[in-house]
């Protein structure tokens, strides 16, 4: 199972929100190419970057640095504010591995299956964020009539085969991710689930890992908060899975 520590922009810094709301943020670090060589030297192989200005419609210059952060040596997951063919490919040619899409996988699912034919299903991914067991978008700030399970399902019949699920009220709460959920979202769509949203501790690692049906889980507040070390979530993850 993978472990990404996340980057979120927002005015070039990077900031965490509190249920993903823009009035409850944190700021950091100013200097989000630091935090990365810091994840790096940490042992991070993959990033989790969010373009929270892109969520938000607001102007930013947020891809020129997934630029910088890709020319280190690491693979990086990238979303938000991608909401169309020609977004997507400008992030994956900016040095993105693999791009997140989440209002336009609602808006527009056919789109999502051009991405997985153009660009190959390893390099999408789709976002199941709910609040209240529907899924939202626009930047968590609206919500749609689907569930995470009839969702993933429609992205899984159109080739999609990577998607993150967010429990929307536990992001950056500190008070744990939805393991169940996540766990069971994995095993009723098929998809390679990434887990979301409040991951905290080393035994909610070890159990999304030691399911075999999740993926790998993104880590925010608790790594900046110091409540655990990159280090520590990543041999939980692998404990998780020889343990299984």
């Amino acid at each position: 199972m993978i472990v990404y520590p996340a980057i979120d922009l927002r005015g070039g810094q990077v900031v965490r929100l509190k249920e993903g709301d823009p009035d409850r943020q944190t700021v950091f670090s100013t200097n989000p190419l630091n935090t990365a060589r810091r994840w790096l030297t940490d042992g991070a192989e993959w990033l989790h970057m969010v373009n929270l200005d892109g969520a938000f419609d607001e102007t930013n210059d947020n891809l020129d640095i997934l630029s910088k952060v890709a020319e280190l040596d690491l693979k990086i997951q990238f979303g938000g504010g991608l909401r169309s063919m020609d977004d997507i490919k400008n992030a994956l040619e900016r040095g993105a591995t693999r791009v997140v899409l989440g209002t336009i996988a609602v808006k527009s699912p056919e789109t999502v299956e051009e991405a997985v034919k153009t660009f190959g299903a390893e390099r999408i991914a789709v976002a199941l964020d709910a609040r209240d067991g529907k899924i939202t978008t626009h930047g968590w700030q609206q919500k749609s009539d689907l569930t995470p399970q009839e969702f993933g399902r429609q992205m899984a019949a159109r080739g999609v085969e990577h998607a993150l699920f967010t429990d929307v009220h536990r992001d950056g709460s500190l008070i744990g991710a939805n393991v169940d959920a996540t766990i069971t979202l994995g095993r009723e769509t098929g998809l390679k689930v990434i887990a979301s949203g409040g991951v905290t501790t080393a035994q909610e690692i070890a159990k999304l890992a030691h399911s075999r049906v999740v993926a790998g889980a993104i880590i925010g507040m608790a790594l900046y908060e110091n409540r655990i070390t990159l280090g520590e979530a990543l041999l939980a993850a692998k404990a998780g899975s020889d343990a299984s």
